[in-house]
């Protein structure tokens, strides 16, 4: 379900189910095609947009809830995810630590140091995102965790409540800046 060039232990690519889930949210179709000797071609068909542009649903959409300073902890394989994540949350007034795996993330979740939302995709290296958020509220009961997945939406619902969300890949940057927002401030 997965096409990837790049080494074993450095991502997965784009996984296809993840694709498959997005096109199928949105009302639209695949179509594969492969030839032996040609190579595969693979045809997302997504439905146009025929309504008027709103300039008022633009402009709300522009809007995101602004952080006052809470800490967050993501933990993201892919790296430029990763920095794009650091970026948005760091840009909403949020202070920012980050690992790139569940390893790395281990000694930041043992220490001291004062974390109110732990970020985590689920399909991590090693030790995954469920595994992680368990050991995490391990040492910290009651911290909130939102996990990030490219599973298609409503398939891992029995992990959502009691101060975990869900968000699911592709997200739009708004739609995350407000599910980061509500499980720190309504859950």
């Amino acid at each position: 379900p997965f096409f990837t060039t790049k080494p074993i232990g450095q991502g997965t690519g784009l996984g296809l189910s993840m694709v498959y889930g997005y096109v199928k949210q949105t009302k639209g179709h695949i179509r594969i095609l492969s030839e032996p000797g040609h190579g595969t071609s693979v045809l997302l068909y997504l439905p146009r947009f025929e309504g008027a542009y709103e300039e008022s649903l633009a402009e709300s959409s522009l809007q995101m809830p602004q952080g006052a300073g809470q800490k967050i902890l993501v933990i993201e394989d892919e790296a430029v995810i990763r920095t794009l994540i650091v970026e948005v949350l760091t840009e909403l007034g949020y202070a920012v630590l980050d690992a790139q795996d569940a390893l790395s993330a281990l000694p930041l979740l043992e220490s001291s140091q004062h974390i109110d939302l732990l970020i985590t995709d689920i399909a991590l290296p090693g030790m995954d995102g469920r595994q992680l958020a368990q050991l995490a509220r391990q040492y910290r009961p009651g911290l909130r965790v939102l996990f990030a997945t490219g599973y298609a939406e409503g398939c891992l619902d029995e992990y959502s409540g009691n101060g975990i969300g869900i968000i699911t890949k592709p997200f739009s940057i708004n739609v995350f800046a407000q599910r980061v927002w509500d499980i720190l401030s309504h859950e």
